[in-house]
């Protein structure tokens, strides 16, 4: 999967001659009058970074896309017409609407998969971005609001809360949904200057969902830690999905800095390394669809396992 490519080696060396508006150049002559070498010219060809998301990664795609949905309309299934002993799982109705979002997920991966043939217009392609990651975000409300209020949560709200929380995630995908466009056959954020506000306030969104909110987490875990009493949220195998999320907030946050001229990156390892995380921070992404409906029943065998369902 990928092509991985190494900088433009000069082969200017091995040209004895070459034509330009039909009068002949003479390599030495030229090489003696600008003194250029060799190394000069290598240091200034474009540097290219490994590629891991290509048109050769669509079975990629394809493959965890059949899983995700799979999985998720299995587990989503097993919630909502509970079986054995899945009605005794504590936020059933939240879990169910996690395994629903994971699936949405799965079904639009196709759209922003490279190599797709034909390619995808631009309407698409703002719908699968939209889906994407209105998915996403409302997998994250949602674990939150598990966390944070779970079995605790009553019966009578969750519906509102639920609307609520999905119209707040499809409000927070319009700016990536505005700055989406189709370009060398891919669906991507574009940073033109007609959408670049868009796109600038959908890279914070991304950090504060996908970075804050999980610190934010994890930090009032330890306080209650530390303090030894009083709320807390509680602590469960879930909180993994964070970690599928985290390098994509990280990584988009630096390429936003670079393309403003915030951060300016003069080594090519730097750059080619800021490529590799972007692509890897995309196919954690991407393995989230098939890991959703894996943590959800983690929880779920555990805690109905378990004599005091509070204990998580």
């Amino acid at each position: 999967m990928g092509n991985c490519l190494h900088r433009a080696e000069s082969r200017l060396q091995n040209i004895e001659s070459w034509t330009i508006d039909g009068s002949e150049y003479d390599w030495n002559s030229w090489n003696e009058t600008f003194n250029y070498t060799d190394d000069d010219v290598n240091s200034a060809a474009p540097c290219h970074s490994c590629v891991l998301l290509d048109s050769s990664s669509l079975p990629f795609f394809a493959l965890f896309s059949a899983l995700g949905m799979l999985g998720g309309g299995t587990l989503l299934f097993g919630l909502l017409k509970p079986l054995g002993c899945w009605h005794l799982c504590p936020g059933r109705t939240i879990l169910a609407q996690m395994a629903g979002g994971s699936t949405l997920f799965s079904i639009v991966l196709p759209i922003l998969a490279p190599g797709l043939n034909p390619t995808p217009g631009t309407t698409l392609c703002w719908l699968g971005h939209g889906l994407w990651y209105a998915s996403a975000f409302a997998q994250a409300l949602l674990l939150c609001v598990h966390a944070c209020l779970g079995p605790k949560l009553h019966q009578s709200w969750i519906l509102k809360l639920s609307l609520a929380l999905w119209g707040v995630a499809l409000l927070m995908a319009l700016p990536v949904t505005l700055a989406s466009d189709v370009s060398s056959g891919l669906c991507t954020l574009s940073f033109s200057p007609k959408v670049w506000v868009w796109s600038v306030i959908h890279i914070v969104v991304c950090i504060a969902v996908f970075f804050i909110l999980p610190l934010g987490l994890v930090g009032g875990w330890v306080v209650w830690w530390v303090r030894g009493g009083g709320p807390r949220p509680q602590a469960t195998v879930l909180w993994i999905w964070f970690l599928f999320w985290w390098l994509h907030a990280v990584a988009m946050g630096f390429d936003a800095l670079v393309r403003s001229d915030a951060l300016v990156i003069t080594e090519c390892f730097a750059q080619q390394t800021l490529d590799f995380l972007l692509d890897s921070a995309k196919i954690l992404g991407v393995l989230h669809c098939l890991a959703t409906p894996l943590l959800l029943v983690l929880f779920c065998h555990h805690v109905t396992r378990t004599p005091t369902l509070n204990l998580l």
